[in-house]
């Protein structure tokens, strides 16, 4: 079967309403003339709430609503491992990277790679991210939003569904940055919530109750902990591939870090990172378990990718219907807003400033604005492409575990070992470049070998990792201020502790990440 949609006019009205509105909202927000920091960085004045309302809708994209319901179809709801390691994620983040971040008053995340080893560490990782945002983050949002809209308007072409939605979000992004992004953001998250919260009832109410999918479902598909050969997520997969791959989207991406990065203060940085990571955990019940109970009510769809649309139009009625397509479209627009903004925020800011430091800052924000138009171009361009690969889900987490490890090494090496330098960094970014390039030709082209990609990234990280130390050790140390304030060492965690002495318990963020990391556990032991 494949879903039908029926839209009445009421439905009509509340999707026009919400995009005009949230057009509208982005642009009043817009209106005053924006330095470079106000475009960039909305200020350096976002306060917790906002940071993490704003990093969840980025993180929950229309890939996401789209990709965990017809995973959790396919294989089970171990998909959902991915989401609750955000919060163990974070909690490391807010400890031992978030401080030098923040002290540091960067624009991007490769900066950070330039003042810890070179220029060429900074000018790899920007190119590998933009790259990542136009061909994943962001084609794949506006692939999963015309999985649906093409349901809305069936004779219309999947091309033209694409570049529509990069028009709606594109208008507000290119002219007030990342205030207005980060601001629609929050309302956006707030959507979208409610209109998951809709759809999670009214399938688990088609299947019979919880109790009817939690007894009628196969146990194996409730598990969060999968044996070896399971093709979702292995345990062995869960321990060392989907952490690695965790800590490049929350701590080192983008599109994600610029959110933290315009926090006003280090207290409001970490505050919002870990409201972030509680705000992930009703994500199991409401974007999840919805697929778990699609197994009950359509047992034979064609494409696991159907599910969400298919519960959407299949069993909300008038209005409420209109409701879960506007949170929909609230998950995609945040999304396609945060890659177009952190696109632009890297091509002006690691390529255009250091090759054109004479610019003005109002320059420097007409050259964002271009970028953002011309990388949202082609994104749309290859959006389309993404149904030539098995699921959305497949694509997004495959292509980042052959090119994200090499990263991550530089990254958690460097905060870790002051003896890392930039040679070291450099072969192993080479050297990773290679090594993954030869397992994806050999795994998902060839297929030569069969490998987990869970398992592609630990032995991309330890490849790149063991290079880095070996040719580090092997060639003159760099110069002390490489490491000057971006090293971690037991004297800051001490310093820090003495510090947080005179916070009461409630604003103590060591405090409010061991209460996330419980209630993470009691969640992962329940589905075990």
């Amino acid at each position: 079967m494949t879903p039908r949609a029926h839209f009445a006019p009421i439905d009509v009205a509340i999707v026009v309403a919400y995009l005009l509105g949230i057009v509208l909202f982005g642009l009043v927000l817009s209106r005053r003339k924006a330095s470079s920091e106000d475009f960039f960085l909305a200020s350096r004045n976002s306060s917790w709430p906002i940071i993490g309302l704003a990093l969840l809708a980025s993180n929950i994209s229309s890939t996401t609503l789209v990709g965990l319901a017809g995973q959790t179809y396919a294989t089970g709801i171990s998909v959902y491992d991915y989401e609750w390691t955000a919060g163990v994620t974070l909690a490391f983040f807010c400890v031992f990277f978030l401080p030098f971040l923040l002290r540091a008053r960067l624009y991007t995340m490769p900066e950070f790679l330039e003042r810890r080893y070179n220029r060429f560490c900074r000018t790899y990782f920007s190119g590998l991210t933009l790259f990542l945002n136009i061909v994943v983050d962001t084609a794949s949002a506006l692939y999963g939003g015309s999985l649906l809209l093409s349901l809305i308007f069936p004779h219309t072409p999947l091309s033209l569904i694409v570049a529509v939605m990069a028009v709606f979000a594109g208008v507000y992004t290119i002219a007030g940055g990342l205030k207005a992004v980060i601001y629609t953001e929050v309302v956006q998250a707030i959507l979208l919530f409610g209109a998951s919260t809709v759809i999670s009832l009214a399938a688990f109410h088609k299947a019979g109750g919880w109790g009817s999918v939690m007894s009628r479902v196969d146990p194996a598909k409730l598990s969060l902990i999968r044996p070896l050969g399971d093709p979702g997520v292995p345990w062995l997969g869960l321990l060392t591939g989907v952490p690695l791959l965790g800590f490049y989207f929350w701590c080192t991406n983008q599109f994600m870090v610029q959110r933290i990065l315009s926090a006003k203060d280090e207290n409001h940085g970490r505050w919002g990172a870990l409201f972030a990571g509680f705000l992930k955990l009703p994500v199991l019940f409401l974007m999840v378990l919805p697929g778990a109970a699609a197994l009950l009510i359509y047992p034979r769809l064609p494409r696991a990718d159907l599910v969400y649309p298919t519960l959407m139009f299949d069993l909300l009625p008038t209005g409420l219907l209109g409701l879960a397509v506007a949170g929909f479209l609230a998950a995609l627009m945040s999304s396609i807003a945060s890659t177009f903004n952190s696109a632009s925020t890297l091509f002006t800011m690691d390529f255009v400033r250091p090759w054109r430091s004479d610019l003005s800052s109002r320059a420097l924000v007409r050259i964002g604005r271009g970028a953002t138009f011309t990388f949202g171009l082609l994104a749309v361009l290859w959006a389309p492409q993404i149904q030539h690969f098995a699921s959305l889900w497949q694509y997004l987490q495959a292509i980042l575990a052959y090119v994200a490890p090499p990263v991550v090494a530089l990254y958690l090496v460097g905060v870790f070992w002051p003896r890392a330098n930039g040679q070291g960094a450099t072969a192993a970014l080479l050297v990773g470049l290679v090594l993954g390039g030869v397992l994806f030709v050999l795994d998902v082209l060839l297929h030569v070998i069969h490998l987990h990609f869970l398992y592609v990234a630990p032995i991309l990280f330890l490849a790149s990792a063991g290079v880095l130390v070996a040719v580090s050790l092997a060639t003159p140390r760099d110069p002390a201020d490489k490491t000057e304030g971006l090293i971690w060492t037991p004297e800051i965690f001490r310093a820090e502790s003495v510090a947080l002495r005179g916070q009461p318990l409630w604003a103590n963020y060591r405090v409010i990440a061991v209460v996330l990391l419980a209630v993470t556990a009691l969640i992962v032991w329940e589905f075990r």
